[in-house]
């Protein structure tokens, strides 16, 4: 059933990417992170109360919620980047940058949560970082100045490995739904105050209610991935689940091109193509 729940999770990111995308043409990125993550809130503790395990909060031991509290953090982190990212350059190379996080994770997985390596892994790995360059390749007459984005990108990338990690140790022993909005809790806490000590409030007034639209679609489509990604990690192994999560990739590229008319080059389908495959070998391992 995991399984199931990973490629739901898969689902909701794909769509979450472009969502946003169409929430911040006007407004700041970091405004437009703050205001999904109480949407994000919203919707997780909802499920929380659905099904019952509120109560269950007395119960959460002061590791749980020390490792959900830095995953949390590290999740605002990834957030904040990977917007920004979205913000400056397009999807279809910002995405495949943070998916990069695949390879990182498995590392972190093998280093910390014990989870076996083996050479099927490393080949994945090589696939994944190969056509990742391939897919962010520098177009022509693009400065150096005007990519500024790769940065933010793999900033988030380098976040997102981390939470995998620490939410896989923190869930560990309490209810997946609880988890998840504990964590979102954190993310939210942090989004404001970056938000409050950039000095970047008064902005909120100045959102588009359009994009207001698109930001709190986001939202929702964060809450449904994030739900399903953590109930898919409480019960399987994170070196498979964060892999399958990776797959959103072909969603969002596919409505890059859809709607905002984004195309790849043979050079990047070909990249393309090869983290799909070191993705998907990932599952046999």
């Amino acid at each position: 059933m995991w399984i199931a729940f990973a490629f739901a999770s898969a689902l909701f990111a794909g769509l979450t990417s472009i969502l946003a995308k169409l929430g911040i043409k006007e407004t700041d990125s970091t405004v437009a992170t703050a205001l999904r993550t109480v949407v994000v809130l919203a919707v997780s503790w909802l499920m929380v109360l659905s099904l019952g395990s509120a109560q269950a909060i007395t119960q959460v031991s002061a590791h749980t919620l020390l490792f959900l509290t830095l995953s949390g953090l590290a999740t605002g982190g990834s957030w904040l980047c990977y917007f920004r990212a979205l913000q400056l350059g397009p999807v279809n190379k910002v995405v495949p940058i943070d998916k990069s996080s695949t390879a990182l994770t498995i590392i972190l997985a093998l280093v910390f949560l014990g989870e076996g390596f083996s050479w099927t892994k490393m080949l994945a790995v090589l696939f994944i970082l190969g056509g990742t360059s391939a897919m962010i390749q520098r177009r022509e007459g693009e400065s150096a100045s005007s990519r500024s984005w790769v940065i933010w990108a793999a900033l988030s990338a380098i976040f997102a490995s981390l939470t995998a990690i620490l939410g896989k140790v923190g869930i560990s022993g309490i209810d997946s739904t609880l988890g998840t909005a504990i964590r979102t809790v954190v993310v939210l806490v942090m989004a404001w105050v970056v938000v409050l000590l950039t000095g970047k409030a008064p902005l909120i007034k100045k959102t588009p209610h359009k994009e207001l639209l698109f930001i709190t679609l986001s939202g929702l489509a964060t809450g449904g991935s994030w739900l399903c990604y953590y109930r898919a990690l409480h019960d399987g192994p994170a070196s498979v689940v964060v892999p399958i999560d990776k797959l959103s990739i072909l969603a969002t590229i596919a409505f890059s091109y859809l709607v905002f008319g984004e195309k790849l080059t043979r050079r990047s389908a070909l990249g393309l193509l090869f983290i799909v495959v070191g993705t998907l070998s990932l599952l046999v391992v």
